[in-house]
């Protein structure tokens, strides 16, 4: 009978031992995260935060970042999902990176491989859904090398609020035909199609600078898609290098942009948009305005392939009709 209960106790210890260590092993998973540099939060880097967040989490989860200059590229991968990420402050939670389209990523200069292309440069990727970000700066300090995204989102029902994005050409790429997203109340500057991609987005209450004489925009909507880059109430103005650029241009056929109650400044071409040398593209690109303001906004000089909304084609353009249930003001 000793042995028995000896026996037994042995097994009862080795089984309270094995879930101890299963316990150990399996992250707990918190709703509320915090990323500091000086070691005072969870996390000193925004990745490792990202990295700690559960696969398809259940609940929503919150990451909260110090003020600091965070060095790194980030990326918020397809399997996470209801998250925001939220900085102490919009100039001083700084996220920076500087890859480019032809820079090396590896030491093998000698066979032309191993380049940065357009689309890996950012310093910022999402790809997962129902993600926001708020109060935060984003930038690509590669320079004027070319192609250098600051922000690539591929995920769908964004929120990007009181954020600057700050790059050169190509700074932000909104692209994935099937992606919505908003961008509320920030600030957006690059010099070569700056804003482009084909996702159904809309600008909201944004400031874009133009730094040199080129395009804002580079849609590449998709002939099924009934809205591409919306523009409502923003401020395009201008740094000092830069005296007329375009609206946009078409990056595919079907591309659409449309401004509507814009301010802008003279810096906007009298003729507005490109046809990116393909006259083609001005039967198949939608491009117009509304109400426009400033003294940019003259449109009797504009292509005569661009359009120029009525009062009800303007309605059409509510954040309901666009989004459909998805409300991003809410």
């Amino acid at each position: 009978m000793r042995k028995i209960i000896i026996c037994f106790l042995l097994f009862a210890f080795s089984q309270s031992n094995l879930l101890a260590q299963q316990a150990n092993v399996r992250p707990f998973y918190k709703p509320n995260l915090v990323v500091a540099k000086d070691g005072s939060g969870d996390y000193t880097t925004v990745q490792e935060a990202i990295d700690a967040v559960r696969a398809y989490t259940p609940v929503h989860v919150t990451i909260n970042i110090k003020n600091g200059t965070y060095h790194e590229k980030v990326t918020i991968p397809a399997w996470v999902n209801n998250l925001s990420i939220i900085g102490e402050s919009k100039e001083k939670t700084i996220i920076s990176y500087e890859d480019y389209a032809g820079k090396f990523f590896s030491t093998d200069t000698v066979h032309n491989k191993n380049k940065h292309t357009t689309f890996t440069s950012a310093t910022w990727f999402v790809y997962g859904n129902d993600i926001t970000m708020e109060n935060l700066t984003i930038k690509n300090e590669a320079g004027r090398v070319g192609q250098g995204l600051a922000l690539h989102v591929n995920g769908s029902r964004f929120i990007l609020r009181n954020c600057n994005l700050i790059g050169n050409q190509d700074t932000l790429f909104a692209t994935n035909d099937e992606s919505e997203q908003f961008y509320d109340h920030c600030y957006i500057e690059g010099t070569t199609d700056f804003i482009f991609g084909s996702a159904t987005a809309v600008f909201y209450n944004c400031t874009i600078k133009s730094l040199i004489n080129s395009y804002i925009t580079a849609a590449s909507t998709m002939p099924q898609q009934k809205y591409g880059y919306v523009f409502l109430d923003c401020s395009l103005i201008a740094g000092p290098e830069c005296t007329q650029t375009y609206l946009g241009r078409p990056w595919r056929a079907n591309a659409k942009t449309v401004f509507i109650g814009c301010e802008m400044g003279a810096h906007i071409n009298p003729v507005g948009w490109h046809n990116w040398d393909n006259a083609a593209n001005e039967k198949t690109a939608y491009y117009g305005e509304y109400a426009s303001k400033g003294p940019g906004a003259n449109t009797s000089k504009r292509v005569p392939w661009a359009h120029f909304l009525s009062e009800q084609e303007a309605n059409d353009y509510s954040l309901y009709k666009i989004f459909g249930n998805w409300n991003p003001l809410k």
